[in-house]
């Protein structure tokens, strides 16, 4: 197989040569090179990170509270299970720490290069080879915003951000970056914010130095990251003087109190089970797989079945509201577009955390933003809050210390900011735009741009179970298009147009017929065009099913000389066994004794094969 190698080195346009590049220390960059060497014992491919760390978002995210909120024995990979989890929701950092444990199982770590942002990519025809252009940065600011890292390097010197600029070469690049990569920017319909004198933070960008014990502190946005933070920040254990989350549209809460959801002290006894049953872990592994499975089905897809009882489910998620969420909040916490049509909060940790007598939920809009407090306008929702008594346009002014944004990531921007140019000099993101938004075949493949395969592309989120088992999917398919190149027989794969047009049509025309596009909301699953580039329509089975069972007619590949000869050989030896096959077919027809005396023969053969194995079995057992 083809190595690391450097070319030229002696002038200044040599370059180093890299079998494959793959882009992003994430969980899905890292099962990827987990795959590379476990499947193939291949160990000539380099990962980029652009962040100081191991773990992609969860190396980011660093907020009081962060954990994932899908069960703990489905997060983690299949050829890699944890069977020592702490929680049934493990934190950030335990998390962080499993990746990290991976990697040195896998022996990947020394793969692994830090503080490396690639910004170009350019396919080189002539070549058939991917030049590359990386910028190394200065030791934590890859672990910044794009805009922070401009704004530094232009209040300062550049070379406070990027040290230098290096061009390589790739036969095939991986794309393993994510859809959650540059949180959202301070809203610009919001003045203030340069006036304001506190501490200002994105959960995505968390400052480890904030200090909240005895301040008012603000939170903007209620989603999931959103009420993990207030749950943390609003404890004895931070000890705020006052929290205050403003809302701009009310989350569905998935209830916990129907006694099926496993509690932590269970886990732990399970571990017992999952380290040293053989196959108990798998097999648990796949009966939570397959409740989160019934779940999609109840809720997200376009089946009858689903729009049966997605009615059913709302009414209890309402009844569970009821129940556990303070009376003064319920007409704006009380959803009013379907489920699925955002991204669900789990349990009921942030619900309970709303009796604290120093949490505050409105819905009052942020107007502006002062130098100690910030400045409320009207009610935005429920929508018909202008109509209530309640709804006063006044203003309101709150003390605030401490701002939070938890306002999410730009999402819809699959591969900002990297420039990428394929075949015939055609922009990536050009393409995406003629063609209404980003989008890849299966979220792996474009045509133009032949030996790039994306992981986590676009269209490959489920909102129902973990997004580790989409990512080794698509790992799965791109093993079997990887192997070849790698072997020597293939010299290129790319995806056809048709194809690709097709399976893009087909996904946003289902999506049109689901909560994600059509639940009377809006989210960070849509453009503002009204593209979906995020959401999966299907079931998470059937994504497996399509990764498991390629239709190779949708591809071009290009064969090498090793590869021509291989198919002619392969060519010569069916056409051999044909002809063998029709000359015996008819030798028989015209010879029937022949054929009597040559099945006589293989069952004399086979019948003293048979009683020598006997003997040979019963003087080993005597």
């Amino acid at each position: 197989m083809a190595s690391i190698r450097t070319h030229s080195t002696y002038d200044r346009h040599g370059y180093t040569y890299y079998p494959v590049a793959i882009i992003g220390a994430g969980e899905s960059g890292i099962a990827m090179g987990c795959q590379l060497k476990q499947q193939l014992n291949f160990d000539q491919f380099r990962i980029f990170e652009r962040r100081s760390g191991i773990g992609g978002t969860w190396w980011s995210n660093r907020y009081p509270g962060v954990a994932c909120d899908i069960p703990a024995i489905l997060y983690s990979f299949s050829f890699a299970q944890n069977p020592k989890w702490t929680s049934m929701f493990p934190s950030g950092r335990e998390i962080a720490a499993y990746l990290a444990d991976v990697c040195a199982k896998y022996e990947i770590v020394d793969k692994l290069q830090f503080h490396t942002e690639v910004t170009e990519m350019r396919w080189l025809e002539d070549e058939e080879e991917w030049e590359i252009c990386i910028t190394h940065l200065a030791p934590g600011t890859g672990d910044w915003s794009e805009a922070e890292r401009r704004d530094k390097a232009a209040t300062e010197v550049p070379q406070s951000v990027y040290l230098a600029t290096e061009k390589i070469r790739a036969k095939i690049v991986i794309s393993a970056v994510g859809g959650l990569v540059e949180p959202q920017e301070i809203p610009k319909n919001v003045p203030g914010f340069d006036i304001f004198e506190g501490e200002l933070t994105h959960t995505a960008r968390w400052d480890e130095d904030i200090d909240v014990k005895g301040k008012d502190v603000v939170v903007v946005g209620t989603g999931a990251s959103a009420a993990q933070v207030v749950v943390s920040l609003s404890s004895s254990d931070y000890g705020a003087k006052s929290v205050t989350q403003l809302l701009r549209t009310a989350p569905w809460i998935k209830p916990d109190d129907d006694g099926k959801q496993l509690t932590d002290e269970t886990l732990q006894q399970l571990s017992w089970y999952f380290q040293y049953i053989p196959g108990f872990q798998r097999a648990y592994r796949s009966l939570v797989f397959f409740l989160l499975e019934h779940e999609f089905f109840l809720i997200f897809s376009n089946t009858n079945y689903s729009r049966k009882y997605r009615k059913g489910e709302e009414e209890k998620y309402r009844r569970f509201l009821k129940k556990t969420a303070p009376a003064k909040y319920l007409d704006m916490l009380t959803p009013d577009y379907d489920l699925g049509c955002k991204r669900r909060i789990i349990g009921s940790d942030w619900l309970r955390s709303l009796h604290r007598p120093n949490v505050n939920l409105t819905s009052r809009r942020l107007k502006s933003v002062n130098a100690h407090s910030v400045t409320l306008g009207a009610p935005t929702y429920p929508r018909n809050a202008q109509n209530k008594h309640d709804a006063d346009e006044g203003e309101v002014q709150l003390p605030a210390d401490i701002l939070i944004l938890a306002n999410g990531y730009r999402t819809n921007e699959y591969l900002h900011p990297i420039s990428m140019i394929g075949r015939g000099g055609r922009s990536i993101h050009d393409v995406w735009k003629e063609r209404g938004g980003p989008q890849a075949y299966l979220g792996i493949a474009m045509d133009k741009f032949p030996n790039f395969f994306m992981l986590f592309g676009p269209n490959t989120t489920t909102g129902h179970t973990s997004v580790i088992l989409g990512s080794e999917n698509a790992i799965s398919y791109t093993m079997r298009l990887v192997t070849p190149i790698l072997k020597g027989t293939v010299s290129t794969w790319e995806i056809k147009e048709k194809a690709e047009l097709e399976w893009a049509n087909k996904v946003q025309d289902e999506l049109k017929k689901t909560p994600f596009n059509n639940g009377s909301c809006t989210s960070w699953y849509t453009n503002d065009r009204g593209w979906n580039s995020t959401s999966y329509p299907f079931s998470q089975i059937d994504y497996g099913l399509r990764c498991m069972f390629p239709v190779w007619k949708h591809w071009e590949s290009k064969l090498t000389t090793e590869g021509l000869k291989q198919r002619r050989r392969k060519a010569l030896r069916r056409s051999i066994a044909l002809v063998l096959a029709v000359t015996i077919y008819f030798w028989g027809r015209r010879n029937p004794s022949g054929v009597q005396t040559v099945k006589m023969t293989i069952t004399q053969v086979f019948s003293k094969v048979l009683v020598s194995a006997g003997r040979l079995l019963h003087s080993i057992a005597s």
